[in-house]
């Protein structure tokens, strides 16, 4: 299926239903964290730009996605041996509770980064 998503509204609806609660609840998540985050779809995958590319997510059948770029999969390593991870991604498996403080964690780090980036640039 080649759904082309324009907001994290329809990307959300989209999916099934055990997956939406899930979704919504990141998503929330991480407009507590930084409220003043851009919501965007980028790669088809909700996402939030904040100082530039903050954080993705997705669901799929097993699992919902996180992406918080190789610094933030670096930075928590050790919070982190207990899910499948790659460069720049994190694998929470759906049939086991969703790490949202961590996902904070993950937020906070990103945010700091960005901001510390952009100062950087200028």
């Amino acid at each position: 299926m080649n759904t082309k998503y324009e907001t994290i509204d329809d990307y959300i609806a989209s999916q099934s239903v055990n997956c939406i609660e899930i979704l919504q609840k990141i998503r929330h998540t991480i407009k507590n964290v930084v409220p003043d985050a851009k919501e965007v779809i980028s790669y088809q995958m909700p996402a939030f730009y904040y100082f530039g590319n903050l954080v993705y997510f997705a669901a799929f059948k097993n699992h919902i996605g996180f992406y918080a770029l190789p610094s933030g999969n670096d930075k928590f390593q050790k919070e982190l041996k207990n899910y499948k991870t790659g460069k720049g991604s994190i694998q929470f498996p759906l049939d086991k509770p969703i790490p949202y403080d961590l996902i904070i964690k993950i937020v906070e780090f990103r945010v700091i980064e960005n901001i510390e980036k952009s100062k950087t640039k200028k």
